[in-house]
């Protein structure tokens, strides 16, 4: 009998989802993480989650990791000492960059940019030309590269890299080089900028393959490291790595490649909420993951997330794959201050992490923040314990937001209210983001709240948003895990393919994306994928001729061999519409081509919950004190765990589980239905109406949510000219 584990590593907890393979069953663990070496955490947690599961670690056959190393490499700029190789006459390519300032007009006027991960001291040029259409014009000047590499390896450069111009169309010289580089740098590893991101734009792919240069050594280091400490508990473990665009990498190519995994921590959650939500009728989705540091969202449209061909993080955006996920400085741990200049309350996003955490944990946190006003509100039971066996301090609570509201002359229980409204806000403004601002009304989708923190928060947002149902999935707090556990390893392959529509053909256009799909499916192979699991799926980046922007449309084959050229066309005009409110009457124009290769994911056998009463009371276990809307309450507090199919929870109510808190506020109701999701809703919804409440809500919950609405924006002029600088800088990737 085989065993697959997902594990999700956050600042504040490490998650575990460990799955039988055969049967489907599953167990959940949470420890606290460890930031000095993240690979401990796993450890400990894997030893807890095997003993509730009564195996030995060494049945389990893989792993699947979404990891946060390489993203908060960058966001603590303690990466390597990058050396770069580029053309001569293009030294200054990531000083001179994009003319992009965030912010409003007034932007420049305090904006810092960011020094290159490369700096120009650390830059050396090759004397070699070549041509667009690949042709070499400027032979290879070996000899003077040899001598200015050993300059540069007097430099003590930690890593390499390689961005020649042209290089998309012939990567000859890039190879050569690195073969020199091999030989007077030994022991460098280098990046190739043809093999990373072969696609044109000199900026985007020399930021993006220095990015990865830059997180390589550190993300080697932990994963040969993690490696090796599972081999020492299960010999025949596989360990696969998640990557930004939700699929999965082998450790190798994540270790190589580590630039494809920046967004690999968040898109776990994507993937998870996707497979519990579908099966519960809600293709249509805000997701919301909030943990100890941040929150992050994103918007699932038809049970498709949506993706970006571009991943920021920090200032750092660079050209590879990932879930369109937005993320703002908004968790549990997220510090509460009262500037001595505004006299306002500011929540984040500054935050007391894991060491020593919120006041509450008792580890020597002295600082207010969200998860201490949560426990203020009541929100967050004395009998809770967090992960299963860390009691929370109330006192201590009360003491660390007592220094907020003595500065604000207000009472506890309104500056905890405050903390929590105003982190609310916080998160309301990412959401914004992901749907309101590219043309989705956030009332066609309904919202899932998942991670530690995010069921306390979620009846909340929902009721900002307009967004319903709030939906709160069984064990929310290792919801990462559980995507990590249940997806698939996934390559893809993409080119550089400039073409008006008018000079080419549907025939070439499938030629390449089946050729491109060919070189993808090598990767899946070489993971001993069978060829009868290979999913396939194909992407075209389009622009009106002229333009500098470019949307990304998804090709089905059987059409375009059908319908032509049209079947890409209508829909580019339509996306272009539904983001600008408008379409040109100009020729289209192909950019890039992209064939996207994916295995089969394990299959969970999802337990469904036995049908009960719609009284809830069998589960009641006690009496919370709650201060909601601005007065005080007395909520009902459940163990989750006994809540039944049917069961009707009426607000105000707190539900406790081993991984997670929910918050129903008054005046609204959560349905548990067949998989024991808890579904909340005011209580005038429709949803809450008449009878067999179980079946009949997820018929019209498919119903009412498959067809969202695109709303335009409320100022398209403004939006139509900002988007192009967000959009044009990077939207394909090569993802290995």
């Amino acid at each position: 009998m085989s065993y697959r584990l997902g594990v999700d590593v956050g600042g504040t907890f490490t998650d575990l989802l460990l799955v039988n393979e055969k049967s489907g069953q599953t167990w959940k663990a949470k420890v606290s993480s460890t930031p000095a070496d993240q690979s401990i955490g796993v450890l400990h947690g894997i030893e807890r989650v095997c003993g509730l599961a009564g195996i030995q670690p060494a049945e389990i056959r893989d792993v699947m990791h979404g990891t946060t190393v390489a993203t908060n490499t960058v966001l603590t700029a303690t990466g390597a000492r990058v050396g770069l190789v580029t053309t001569k006459g293009y030294r200054q390519v990531l000083q001179i960059a994009r003319s992009f300032v965030p912010g409003g007009l007034g932007g420049w006027v305090i904006y810092n940019k960011s020094l290159p991960m490369a700096p120009l001291g650390l830059t050396i040029e090759a004397d070699e030309r070549v041509g667009t259409k690949g042709n070499v014009v400027d032979v290879l000047d070996e000899g003077k590269l040899r001598r200015d590499l050993k300059a540069l390896g007097l430099k003590k450069i930690e890593a390499l890299t390689v961005s020649l111009i042209n290089s998309f169309a012939n990567d000859t010289h890039e190879k050569r080089i690195r073969t020199i580089a091999t030989e007077v740098l030994p022991g460098i590893p280098v990046s190739l900028s043809s093999e990373v991101v072969p696609e044109m734009q000199e900026y985007e792919r020399t930021v993006t393959t220095v990015a990865n240069s830059y997180v390589r050594p550190r993300v080697q280091r932990y994963v040969a490291n993690l490696r090796d400490k599972l081999a020492s508990k299960a010999k025949n473990v596989n360990l696969h790595i998640l990557r930004s665009d939700g699929g999965l990498a082998s450790s190798q190519s994540a270790a190589d490649y580590p630039v494809n995994l920046l967004m690999s921590g968040p898109a776990g959650g994507v993937s998870g909420a996707l497979w519990v939500a579908v099966q519960a009728g809600f293709p249509n989705l805000l997701t919301v993951d909030v943990g100890g540091t941040s929150t992050d969202v994103a918007l699932i449209m038809n049970g498709e997330p949506r993706l970006r061909r571009e991943t920021t993080v920090g200032d750092v955006t660079v050209r590879a794959s990932s879930v369109d996920i937005r993320t703002v400085g908004a968790g549990g741990g997220s510090i509460a201050h009262v500037p001595d200049l505004t006299g306002a309350l500011r929540v984040g996003p500054q935050s007391a992490g894991a060491d020593p955490g919120p006041a509450a944990y008792g580890k020597g946190g002295t600082e207010p923040t969200v998860t201490d006003a949560n426990v203020v509100l009541g929100y967050l039971p004395a009998m809770q314990k967090l992960g299963g066996d860390m009691e929370l301090q109330r006192d201590l609570s009360q003491q660390a937001v007592k220094r907020v509201a003595d500065k604000l002359n207000m009472t506890v229980n309104g500056a905890a209210l405050g903390i929590y409204n105003i982190v609310n806000e916080n998160m309301i403004g990412a959401l914004r983001l992901v749907s309101v601002e590219q043309g989705h009304d956030p009332r066609d989708y309904a919202l899932i709240a998942f991670g530690g923190a995010g069921p306390l928060h979620a009846n909340a947002l929902s009721r900002l948003l307009g967004s319903w149902p709030s939906i709160i999935p069984p064990g929310p707090g290792v919801l990462c895990a559980l995507g990590d556990a249940t997806t698939a390893v996934r390559d893809e392959s993409s080119r550089t393919f400039i073409r008006k529509f008018s000079d080419t053909s549907q025939a070439e256009i499938v030629k390449g994306l089946k050729a491109l799909a060919t070189h993808a499916a090598k990767t899946l192979a070489a993971e001993k994928v069978p060829a009868k699991d290979l999913l396939f799926s194909y992407q075209v980046d389009v622009r009106y001729h002229g333009q500098g922007l470019r949307l990304t449309v998804n090709v089905d084959l059987k059409k375009l061999e059908k319908a032509g050229l049209d079947a890409i066309s209508g829909p580019f005009d339509e996306e272009h519409t539904r983001l600008f409110t408008f379409a040109l009457p100009l020729e289209h124009e192909f950019v890039s081509l992209r064939a996207v290769v994916q295995g089969k994911g394990v299959n969970i056998t999802r337990q469904k919950s036995k049908l009960g009463k719609p009284d809830p009371s069998a589960a009641a276990v006690a009496k919370q004190k709650v201060y909601m809307e601005g007065r005080d309450y007395t909520a009902t507090v459940y163990d989750r765990s006994k809540l039944k199919a049917g069961a009707r929870i009426a607000g105000p109510a707190i539900v406790m589980e081993m991984d997670s808190t929910s918050v129903i506020l008054p005046k609204h109701t959560g349905l548990v239905d067949a998989y024991a999701n808890i579904l909340i809703y005011p209580d005038s919804h429709a949803a809450l109406k008449g009878k067999a409440v179980v079946k009949a809500k997820t018929k019209v919950a498919v119903k009412a949510k498959s067809k969202p609405k695109a709303k335009p924006k409320a100022k398209p002029k403004t939006k139509a000219k900002a988007k192009p600088k967000t959009k044009t800088s990077a939207k394909t990737s090569r993802a290995r």
